[in-house]
């Protein structure tokens, strides 16, 4: 028998819980959990800090792909959030990029408490071929993906919306499985718009109830 729902989080009450190099390493596999993840240089980071209103929670580095853990963050003793490390690793060995691709791989499609992917971009640099990547293999595994255009402060208001249409227009034939949006952490906003998201997937027990199907409705 499922569990029941829980309450929505409060996200400002976020927590470091524990940090992993491997799936073996990673909390429990139970409850519900949302992951954060883009290129090293997408604002990940500050993504979460925003979020939860706490500077310090995620951190951030001055060199991109220099923090490669999966970094857990309770919200409740049942909701997670969590920080995958930014892929890209421009200045790190090539085998430690191909071992690092194998651990995102296996935790986006095996780890079961994992009710969505919320993928960091930047406004200027959207769908790179590494966002490709990630969302093919979210998709794969029949994970819904809210997409988050980063630092929307750094574009006046019509190129932001300019861009954010052409990215909605690129991922149309994924229907209601991917979703985009505008978001600064700079300038705080686009905040109400990401915790509808969030309270959705950590919340709803029916997320995957059609899972086996593996096919999103349109």
């Amino acid at each position: 028998m499922q569990a029941p729902a829980p309450e929505r989080p409060d996200y400002r009450s976020a927590s470091f819980q524990t940090s992993a190099s491997r799936l073996s390493q990673c909390p429990g596999d139970t409850g519900w959990e949302v992951a954060f993840a883009g290129r090293s240089n997408a604002g990940k980071s500050s993504a979460i800090n925003s979020l939860t209103g706490n500077p310090k929670l995620a951190r951030t580095s001055r060199t991109p792909g220099r923090t490669q853990l999966i970094n857990f963050f309770s919200l409740s003793e049942t909701q997670r959030l969590v920080d995958l490390p930014g892929y890209g690793f421009a200045k790190v060995p090539l085998a430690v990029k191909q071992e690092w691709t194998k651990q995102l791989e296996n935790y986006l499609q095996k780890r079961q408490s994992l009710r969505g992917l919320i993928l960091l971009m930047d406004i200027r640099h959207p769908l790179q071929p590494f966002d490709q990547q990630m969302l093919t293999w979210a998709v794969t595994a029949g994970m819904p993906v809210h997409i988050l255009l980063t630092k929307a402060d750094k574009l006046k208001n019509g190129p932001a919306r300019a861009t954010l249409l052409q990215v909605q227009r690129q991922l149309q034939a994924h229907g209601d499985t991917v979703s985009v949006q505008l978001f600064s952490a700079l300038k705080h906003s686009g905040h109400k718009e990401l915790i509808a998201v969030l309270n959705a997937w950590l919340t709803d027990i029916s997320v995957y109830e059609d899972d086996t199907t593996g096919e999103t409705e349109a």
